[in-house]
């Protein structure tokens, strides 16, 4: 698995244009100039233009967020180190790559079974440990939580129930929430046991979040 100067200068240029796009935290975009994003896509003909902001397919019907995306959503959640995060859609396991060099403890659900098989082993061997989960993120990790914060990278119908009673008091949870062909992104912070505030930051495009385990 080559990492070249060459991608790292174009991490960097990426870097810049995301700043130019609004992306102020330097955690976040130190992550995303550090991560060979290149080596989560499969189709080694797309690598040339792995760092351009774009998202691109994976496999499974699923596709790997363009990079600013990926940088909005996790500045969105204001990582802190240690923090106790659920990721529902691990996908290729770039955002849970940007997660992990933020210092936070990542737990993420998949449903399809090729890419959670494929990236159980893969995102090992770059040096980043999760841990990763063959399931319905509906659902979410109950016996896991609470959880200090929750990254949702698929358009849902509506906020799962389950993930919200699974967000600990003054968690944030940032969830795009279908709207017909394109979904608004909401940023969700726990008040208390009952009460939320809710604020949209946007539209979206995110492929759709699916109900129960992915076909073997």
């Amino acid at each position: 698995m080559m990492d070249t100067y060459r991608h790292k200068g174009l991490r960097k240029k990426l870097t810049q244009l995301l700043t130019e796009k609004g992306i102020t935290d330097k955690k976040v975009l130190n992550a995303i100039e550090t991560i060979p994003r290149h080596l989560f896509i499969n189709d080694t003909a797309l690598h040339q233009f792995a760092y351009e902001d774009t998202a691109f397919p994976i496999g499974s019907g699923q596709t790997i967020s363009q990079p600013y995306t990926v940088a909005f959503q996790t500045q969105t959640l204001a990582i802190q180190p240690r923090d106790k995060v659920l990721e529902i859609g691990t996908g290729s396991g770039y955002q849970t790559a940007v997660l992990l060099e933020l210092g936070a403890k990542v737990f993420s659900i998949e449903r399809q079974k090729a890419l959670f098989d494929k990236t159980k082993v893969f995102l090992p061997k770059l040096g980043y440990n999760a841990k990763l989960f063959y399931g319905d993120g509906y659902l979410g990790l109950p016996s896991f939580a609470p959880f200090n914060k929750i990254i949702v990278t698929a358009g849902a119908p509506y906020v799962p129930e389950n993930l919200l009673n699974q967000l600990a008091i003054g968690g944030i949870m940032i969830i795009p929430v279908d709207n017909d062909d394109h979904q608004i992104m909401k940023k969700i912070v726990k008040i208390d046991a009952t009460n939320f505030k809710t604020t949209d930051l946007g539209s979206f495009k995110f492929v759709p979040l699916l109900k129960e385990k992915g076909k073997d």
